[in-house]
């Protein structure tokens, strides 16, 4: 059979990974912090006697888009964006650490502060716990302070920031992790408080890229088409002989 049918099946199937990833990427077009995922394909030549005239297209893994998304103030006392290179760090589902953008937090019932989805903040010394009737202030360098009606402000802990020259890496949860473990906190770190950080995909690029995608993975399935017409015709050549 002739190769040119896995060829096209390998493409059509490159042309709907990508598909995959654009589509993840439109839908958290308004997640806060969220880092557009990238994806390439490398071209492998096939190997076999004779001159190597075909390719496999095979996806390439080349992680997410670094660039910082557009910063929306908000005025809550609770939200923080990252800034520069600067990352929060969170306790994940497993204990171990992990990193992220999106900085709009909250205190749960046990009064610890925690991210919207109720996985806990790391802190310089642990978990960072929040005194009840308290009105919260968080400081350009991470430092949370409490304040009652009538006290003074009391420091109750301390964001870890921290910052990381190499990529990190996705993990299945949304959340970074780095290569080599855990980073130690960056006291050069900064956040701005009552203002989120967007999104930085862009819509009209994600959708144009989609398009482009769909196409692509038209023309594979027409590739298709014709190897099996021209298989057709070769048989049909053979069976007269």
């Amino acid at each position: 059979m002739d190769r040119m049918i896995y060829l096209s099946m390998a493409g059509a199937k490159a042309s709907m990974q990508r598909q995959d990833t654009l589509a993840n990427n439109l839908a958290n077009v308004s997640t806060n912090g969220f880092r557009a995922e990238l994806q390439a394909f490398r071209a492998v030549p096939v190997q076999g006697s004779g001159a190597s005239t075909r390719a496999y297209a095979l996806e390439t893994t080349t992680g997410y888009n670094p660039e910082p998304g557009a910063i929306m103030g908000t005025g809550r006392n609770l939200d923080v964006a990252m800034k520069d290179k600067a990352w929060l760090a969170v306790q994940s589902l497993d204990g171990t650490e992990a990193y992220t953008r999106a900085g709009a937090l909250d205190v749960n019932s046990e009064g610890l502060l925690v991210m919207r989805n109720g996985l806990p903040v790391v802190g310089d010394g642990g978990p960072i716990s929040i005194p009840p009737d308290t009105t919260v202030a968080i400081g350009s360098d991470g430092t949370i302070t409490a304040k009652t009606d009538t006290g003074r402000p009391t420091t109750v802990g301390k964001l870890k920031l921290v910052s990381s020259e190499a990529p990190l890496t996705r993990g299945p949860d949304g959340l970074f992790r780095a290569a080599d473990g855990d980073l130690p906190a960056d006291e050069t770190a900064r956040v701005q408080d009552g203002a989120l950080e967007g999104s930085n995909v862009s819509p009209v690029e994600t959708m144009v890229s989609m398009i482009a995608a769909a196409r692509q993975f038209e023309q594979q399935m027409k590739l298709l088409q014709i190897a099996q017409t021209q298989g057709q015709q070769s048989a049909k050549l053979l069976g007269t002989i």
